[in-house]
């Protein structure tokens, strides 16, 4: 039996095998033993989840809480979207990612009318308009360019822009602030500042929403009385971080992996009936929000190993998604694999909300560039592109790109 790992330095989550490929230390720690204690850099011992089954089994499992005001949640590595902490945290209002039932079933469940299947379909449409129409700006521009900057991002801030009711020329501010929330290497000060810039923009928002409510999310959820300002603003905050960053990264990560996998490139552009499963594979193989925390609220049995009530446990979705227990030949990139079941979108009553939105955006997009950008490629040698190792949600920092021609 494998001893305690210790991780005095932190996790190793950069991807050090390759920009696509999981950590080797991660690797070879679901190998050994798929459900590991270990030690945090501030020595007090926890646990890490890798093995597909056990992930999705704790991710099912409401004794694993995600709530961060209960407990001696000691988190030196940043969970997305949070900041880390030593010590319990206040929660905060509104921000139901990090609650647990009934609170979490309060605040979600006025929302999954907004995110249904149904109601995203009748948005595709728009989504497509959207996406053609950035493109229509993309190819305007003489390469090379950022396709970050000029598609990968305004995309989703558009499409979450519109449907949250957020005002798209505001998008300096909350790009900014949450790209600056989202650094992994700073101090709590620095990340509180910009979470303060942002939800103090939300807070004036959702405020005229409440008055003078028109025909979007927000509105809808401000029309609702029970739901105080402070609650309104952290859910906009939530929606609108997940909304535009994760999508975002999805986009150009995604590209770059297509163009560094030309075969699998020209597969795709030669038959785009394969598109949705090339979406989930890319999101299975890049698992662009990598990990995230539970705190067992009582002794629990996970993957033969019992969790001690008051743990903190380390979840891995990157290492889950490239279980070869649950995938054939994981860390390939194989866009006619059949990734349904794959884990980036989470699993449980926490699972993503705005999945079917994504997975739209993510084939508008990907089809519009494939489509009228027959001959993208890098601008710079794939060596020399700036990955997002120091973010909480893995990705580029930019992504230049050129081409010879584009279709209309």
């Amino acid at each position: 039996m494998s001893q305690t790992v210790p991780f005095p330095n932190g996790l190793p989550m950069d991807r050090d095998a390759g920009p696509f490929d999981p950590p080797r230390e991660i690797t070879r720690l679901r190998e050994a033993r798929p459900v590991s204690p270990l030690v945090f850099p501030d020595g007090h011992e926890g646990w890490i989840v890798t093995g597909y089954d056990a992930v999705r089994q704790l991710m099912a499992d409401t004794r694993f809480s995600s709530r961060q005001d209960i407990g001696i949640l000691h988190v030196p590595y940043e969970t997305p979207g949070m900041p880390a902490a030593t010590e319990p945290s206040p929660q905060i209002p509104g921000m139901f990612i990090a609650m647990d039932p009934p609170d979490h079933t309060r605040l979600r469940r006025r929302l999954t009318g907004a995110f249904t299947v149904k109601r995203m379909k009748m948005l595709e449409e728009r989504i497509i308009a959207l996406t053609e129409r950035q493109l229509d700006e993309l190819a305007r521009l003489t390469p090379p360019v950022d396709l970050v900057k000029e598609f990968a991002l305004p995309v989703p801030s558009l499409v979450i822009c519109e449907l949250l009711g957020v005002p798209y020329a505001d998008r300096e501010t909350f790009q900014v602030n949450s790209a600056k929330f989202m650094v992994k290497d700073q101090s709590l000060e620095e990340k509180m500042a910009a979470y303060g810039a942002l939800t103090t923009y939300l807070a004036e928002l959702v405020t005229r929403k409440r008055a003078a409510p028109g025909d979007d999310i927000l509105s809808d959820l401000a029309r609702q009385d029970d739901l105080t300002i402070e609650e309104l603003t952290g859910a906009a905050f939530l929606l609108l971080l997940a909304g535009h960053e994760t999508t975002a990264n999805m986009l150009a990560l995604g590209t770059f992996a297509l163009l560094e996998h030309p075969e699998q490139l020209a597969e795709l552009r030669a038959n785009p009936d394969l598109l949705p499963d090339a979406v989930e594979e890319l999101m299975r193989y890049l698992s662009v929000v990598d990990i995230l925390y539970r705190y067992a609220t009582e002794d629990i049995e996970l993957g033969g190993e019992i969790i001690g009530k008051g743990s903190t446990v380390v979840v891995s979705f990157l290492a889950a998604n490239h279980d070869p227990q649950r995938f054939e030949n994981p860390d390939t990139l194989d866009i006619h694999r059949k990734a349904r079941g794959h884990l980036s979108f989470g699993h449980g009553i926490h699972q993503c909300l705005g999945q079917q939105l994504a997975r739209i955006e993510m084939r508008a997009g990907f089809d519009g560039l494939l489509r009228r950008f027959p001959t993208l490629k890098l601008a710079i040698p794939a060596g020399e592109v700036r990955l997002r190792t120091d973010m909480n949600i893995y990705g580029v920092h930019e992504l230049p790109v050129t081409w010879t021609e584009t279709a209309r």
